[in-house]
């Protein structure tokens, strides 16, 4: 509360906080196939309703006069504590967008087998003011989830290994998730607060996304841990490791990369057919990664003039190299052709340029998740 009150007011772009959920009451959960008790320290120890309405009203109070008249806050719970959020915010004047329910896909079994298994958690969106504005980027989410609206409800992992290398956190919150909220509701540039820093998620996709970032943790092994990550991130194959991971989610649509002679494309554009070899199998096609969420493709020339375009519809035909010979199309390396249609008159603009000039691209057909193309400004 002392280090809140220090911050400039109307100076944050956008909050993203994880306070206490008060559940560490002796219970117990499952944890790499092992019983653990889920008790994670005093500071997330019940106290009476009224200590948890009070402590909520206040913090919540002090960000709401940090936050900038167009700014907005996300904040995580369960039941244990989420009600109360709600009510909290309404009272202060918030205005409440979303309740965002992340859904876990990989729960922990419930051992008691009195309850339905707890695989998920909310998330509720609210912004400073109810009737001024707020920052969102629509567009970004929608095209991050396949051309259509974005819902409220997100399939993503919980913390992975690769997310622990400097050690862990008993509630640390998966870089996916903070990624996609970092995305929605700020700019290249932006402020964000997280005043339950733990162990510096919210740093970490703010960083990487080119957000600055303010933190605060009364933890100090939660501060160290956090700052080791920080300086992770200094070295530049592995902040490239991270940035690659961070996007990546098991529902986005992949980009077909693929390279087309120019008189091939000539006529893919007049008649919204994209091909590329099958191999020797009608199912070849199958075994590349991330094509059975293939929803877009780039086409290029030896890596010179990519246009991304979205696919007409899902799925794909194998044609014979006779019948695309047909259409004018020089195929004739191989003995079937898995058969793409996308509507060549709606080009898709996007600001993340990538090097098709490799020898990955140029040679064989790529898969690239679609956040490879959009959204990182």
């Amino acid at each position: 509360m002392a280090l809140l009150r220090e911050i400039e007011d109307n100076s944050i772009d956008a909050i993203f906080a994880d306070p206490p959920y008060f559940l560490s009451n002796g219970g117990i959960s499952v944890q790499s196939g092992k019983q653990v008790c889920v008790d994670k320290g005093d500071w997330d120890k019940g106290g009476t309703p009224e200590y948890i309405y009070e402590f909520n009203r206040n913090w919540l109070s002090l960000c709401r006069s940090k936050l900038k008249d167009d700014g907005t806050i996300w904040i995580s719970g369960t039941h244990h504590n989420i009600h109360v959020v709600m009510r909290c915010l309404q009272e202060l004047g918030y205005k409440v967008l979303n309740t965002i329910t992340w859904q876990k896909t990989d729960p922990p079994p419930n051992l008691s087998c009195k309850y339905f298994n707890f695989s998920t958690e909310l998330i509720i969106w609210a912004r400073k003011h109810e009737k001024k504005t707020h920052k969102f980027n629509y567009e970004t989410m929608k095209q991050l989830n396949g051309g259509t609206q974005m819902t409220d409800v997100w399939r993503i992992p919980a913390v992975s290994s690769w997310e622990k290398k400097q050690g862990k956190h008993p509630t640390q919150k998966p870089l996916r998730l903070l990624y996609r909220i970092v995305l929605a509701s700020t700019h290249k540039g932006d402020t964000i607060l997280d005043p339950f820093c733990g162990s510096g998620t919210t740093g970490i996709a703010a960083n990487l996304l080119g957000r600055k970032f303010i933190g605060i943790e009364q933890e100090t092994q939660f501060c160290d841990l956090a700052l080791r990550r920080r300086a992770e991130i200094d070295d530049a194959e592995e902040r490239k490791n991270l940035y690659e991971k961070m996007r990546e989610n098991p529902q986005e649509s992949t980009v077909l990369v693929n390279h087309m002679r120019e008189l091939d494309r000539i006529i893919a554009m007049q008649t919204g057919i994209t091909y590329l070899r099958a191999g020797d199998s009608r199912g070849s096609l199958l075994v590349k990664p991330g094509f059975e969420k293939l929803g877009y493709i780039c086409l290029h020339t030896f890596g010179d003039k990519p246009e991304l375009f979205k696919l007409a519809k899902s799925g794909f035909q194998i044609w014979t190299p006779a019948a695309l010979q047909g259409l004018g199309f020089s195929a004739e390396n191989a003995p079937y052709y898995a058969v793409l249609r996308f509507d060549p008159s709606k080009p898709i603009m996007y600001d993340q340029q990538i090097d098709l000039h490799q020898r990955k691209y140029t040679t064989v057909a790529h898969i690239e998740p679609l956040s490879t193309f959009i959204g990182i400004d």
